[in-house]
């Protein structure tokens, strides 16, 4: 795995982006667990999502001499070419067996972009990609929003489109692992694992049923993300309570022209983490 100091090169500071929208709302005080979006909700997303970053070419400079760092022949513009089309070759093969929200192993796309099966270079090489494309950084108060629900013995999980190298930002930014941080790793639900992405509902499912193993209903259970059709529609159809997090323009998703989302409304609309740790406090 990259070392300290390769990774800290990439660790720069963002600022959300003000949003016009005002916070309203609130939370069970029963509530007993708190299950979070990672992009756009606890980490900043420059790219927005990865369909943002497939249309950002600022960064081909940075990404030519990470090839010629790992040897890797082609230009930085031919190698993005191949990574998204690849990547959506594998959508459609996924589709057709009847998944509608497919996600993709990062690694075995890039086992296929690069033609190689050193699987120690290629989770280098796809962290150090990916922290390019789609620089990161805490959103403001996220660890004061950890600490409150450790605290107040609120569990902890996630519920993320995300890949294996997702979890690592916890230990890069705030220094401790999810274990550490106070999360439930019985509730931590990324997509790459499953093969499917929000707004399929299978995460969700899989979270429900979890929680009722750990005797937590669902209504028991906020759900925070940034998107009201990759997060808050497969959240509210499962019962849980629904968070909208509303505090940076970069991946704030109303979704107002889908019809799924025309005639939903999130339980809480936040816009600052801190909102969230005045309810629970």
């Amino acid at each position: 795995m990259l070392n300290e100091e390769a990774i800290k090169k990439y660790l720069l500071p963002l600022s959300p982006l003000p949003t016009d929208t005002a916070p309203f709302g609130t939370i069970d005080a029963g509530t007993l667990c708190i299950l979070f979006d990672i992009y756009g909700t606890l980490f900043i997303s420059r790219s927005g999502d990865i369909g943002m970053a497939k249309n950002n070419m600022q960064n081909l400079g940075k990404l030519e001499r990470l090839l010629t760092r790992y040897r890797i022949a082609g230009s930085a513009r031919d190698l993005l070419e191949d990574f998204f089309k690849q990547i959506e070759k594998e959508h459609i093969r996924v589709k057709k067996n009847g998944v509608e929200y497919p996600e993709v192993d990062i690694i075995r796309i890039w086992m296929q972009v690069l033609k190689t099966n050193e699987t120690e270079a290629l989770r280098e090489f796809a962290i150090e990609f990916e922290m390019i494309v789609n620089p990161v950084y805490p959103m403001p108060h996220l660890s004061e929003l950890l600490a409150t629900c450790r605290q107040k013995n609120i569990r902890m999980g996630i519920i993320s489109n995300a890949q294996f190298y997702t979890p690592l930002l916890f230990e890069w930014f705030l220094n401790a692992n999810l274990t550490e941080l106070g999360f439930t790793p019985e509730l931590v639900f990324l997509s790459y694992r499953y093969g499917q992405a929000k707004p399929s509902g299978l995460l969700f499912q899989q979270a429900v049923d979890q929680l009722k193993a750990l005797g937590i209903p669902a209504r028991s259970v906020l759900y925070l993300g940034n998107d009201m059709l990759n997060d808050i529609y497969p959240a509210h159809a499962v019962g849980f309570q629904t968070a909208l997090f509303a505090g940076d323009a970069r991946s704030l998703r109303w979704r107002k022209n889908d019809p799924r989302c025309q005639d939903l409304s999130a339980d809480l609309v936040i816009t600052d983490l801190i909102q969230l740790v005045d309810l629970l406090s």
